[in-house]
């Protein structure tokens, strides 16, 4: 029985068909990029102070700008946000005529908080989520939960949109989070309360991962050969960096948080059409024993290539689906059992963890760059083409452990090397911030190919998704961690930096994968880990495998026909 790339290899890799699910698919992806990020600007904080009434308090002009105490934060000073001198000592010191610093000295006044309320700045923003909900001062907490929220409804997403696209099939998952990613965006746009809006923001964040992976698995099922790579590692993820572009383009005109979510949700609807021209998944169909709906769709893609399909393209695969259900199950307790599996999970686990917390700390602390969040925005997510592409090019070309610390370490220096800027310098620290962005964008897609390239194949996506689900609890803690800034300014930096460094460190316990043969096996795996730097063997005698392939040392084999990147 011919497997699926052999009984669809007469449709060519690159025909009519391919490039139309190729770029739809992609396209399907942009809104991710958009929506995973609208954050940045909903959820900025402006700057304010206390709000003093215009009616009923009767203040001079000189006590009006003087009723905000002065503070020193990172070595600047500038008007308290959180407090102002008491309203009703102030009002009587300016109705008998006293003068704030020659009759009265300031720093003996009592202070209360912004009873009456706040004063927003909309130099940048008409209105954000925090101008509108008071998140700020005693509620400050709220600001980077509400990001939390987002990020823990996209780890659930990740966790149920797999399981949902194996019972009910790739396409109906792709449209249907399409539409959640929609609704609830659209619906947000009217939120009357923090808590309502917490709530639709946790099932947006669902509907965004799990089209994300909707598409990523349903163009990975379709295509094929080199194509299948290219649209995997580079079409995927630079779908998701024109998205990201966007979003800058947007919110630098559209400045009200309301209005902002409806220019996000209102796109999606161009999607709705694209359901009759994306086919289903040929491949889940057999593995559901239709094999008349995907020949089906097979044939009409032969139509579109102009090629001609066999009288039979697929036997009877209902087999593999009686097969596939006699196999032992496995699940993430299988990767912690044996010490070998135990000791490289744990360590991708925390270099995978490192790249992705590096990655989304570093796309939201723009914002809090630059004097201008839009256009530091903007070089954040146009760095992702240049980073997407290294990734692509240092995965065909470089051993993976070599290539993973080299980004960990090439994030690691301007991270640390920022807080050494004069504050006159914004423009270099935008730099240094966007090159440690650039090196954590190269990392994120390596580590997605390096984690399938180190387990047998029992293991592989139970392992990859269980390492998948761990790096994006960083994704949830990353708006708290934003936070340490208020402590010291580039706090959040020296933390990713130091994170970086032992995860390169711990990279260099992983075995090496470039240009080898998957495993099979347990044992494989073992032997793999066992001959670091060593080439694999191909059950060949070993004068011959040399002949064939002379760039790889001699050590020792294992029973394995050599994969095609060898």
């Amino acid at each position: 029985m011919k497997d699926y790339a052999t009984s669809v290899a007469f449709l060519g890799q690159w025909g009519r068909f391919q490039k139309v699910v190729f770029f739809l698919l992609c396209s399907t992806i942009v809104p991710n990029g958009f929506g995973a990020f609208t954050l940045i600007f909903l959820t900025d904080v402006p700057s304010h102070r206390c709000l003093v009434p215009d009616v009923g308090v009767n203040l001079t002009e000189e006590w009006r700008r003087s009723i905000i105490p002065v503070q020193v934060v990172n070595g600047k000073e500038e008007l308290s946000r959180c407090t102002r001198y008491r309203l009703d000592v102030v009002r009587n010191l300016s109705a008998q005529g006293y003068s704030p610093g020659r009759d009265v000295n300031l720093t003996d006044l009592e202070q209360e908080g912004c009873v009456d309320g706040w004063s927003y700045s909309t130099d940048v923003y008409q209105s954000t989520v925090v101008s509108e909900f008071d998140l700020v001062c005693g509620d400050e907490w709220k600001q980077p939960l509400t990001a939390s929220v987002f990020f823990v409804g996209s780890l659930c997403g990740s966790f149920f949109s797999g399981q949902l696209s194996d019972r009910f099939g790739r396409k109906p998952v792709l449209f249907a989070t399409i539409a959640v990613q929609a609704i609830f965006t659209f619906v947000q746009v009217f939120s009357v309360s923090w808590i309502m809006f917490l709530i639709l923001l946790f099932f947006n964040g669902l509907g965004q991962i799990a089209n994300f992976v909707a598409a990523l698995v349903l163009g990975a099922e379709i295509l094929i050969g080199n194509v299948r790579v290219l649209y995997s590692s580079l079409g995927t993820c630079l779908g998701f960096a024109v998205g990201y572009m966007i979003l800058p383009v947007f919110a630098y005109f559209v400045r009200d948080w309301r209005f902002l979510l409806l220019a996000s949700s209102l796109p999606c609807l161009v999607y709705l059409p694209l359901w009759w021209f994306i086919p289903e998944s040929p491949r889940w169909l057999l593995c559901q024993g239709r094999v008349e709906e995907a020949e089906a769709i097979v044939r009409k893609a032969a139509k579109w290539n102009k090629c001609q399909a066999p009288s039979v393209i697929f036997e009877d695969h209902s087999l593999y689906k009686e097969k596939a259900a006699s196999v032992e199950k496995h699940n993430f307790l299988d990767l912690l059992r044996k010490s070998s599996i135990r000791i490289t999970t744990l360590l991708l686990c925390l270099v995978s963890f490192t790249v992705t917390t590096g990655y989304f700390g570093l796309s939201f602390s723009t914002a809090q760059l630059h004097a201008n969040p839009y256009i530091s925005c903007f070089i954040s997510a146009a760095i992702e083409v240049p980073g997407n592409i290294s990734s692509w090019l240092a995965l065909l070309y470089f051993p993976r452990r070599h290539s993973v610390i080299g980004v960990l370490l090439l994030a690691a220096a301007p991270l640390f090397l920022v807080q050494l800027v004069p504050q006159n310098l914004p423009n270099l620290a935008l730099a240094l911030e966007i090159l440690g962005k650039y090196a954590f964008t190269c990392g994120i897609s390596m580590m997605f190919a390096y984690s399938a390239e180190l387990y047998p194949t029992f293991l592989r996506n139970t392992a990859t998704g269980t390492v998948g689900t761990i790096s994006r609890v960083g994704t949830c803690i990353t708006p708290f961690l934003l936070k340490l800034n208020k402590y010291m300014k580039y706090l959040p930096h020296i933390t990713l930096g130091t994170m970086a460094v032992v995860s390169a460190f711990a990279t260099l316990f992983l075995p090496e994968s470039f240009g080898r043969p998957l495993p099979e096996t347990t044992e494989q795996m073992k032997k793999r880990e066992r001959y670091q730097g060593c080439s694999v063997s191909v059950g060949q005698p070993e004068a011959s495998f040399h002949r064939e392939f002379p760039r790889f040392p001699r050590c020792a084999w294992l029973n394995k026909v050599p994969s095609d990147n060898i």
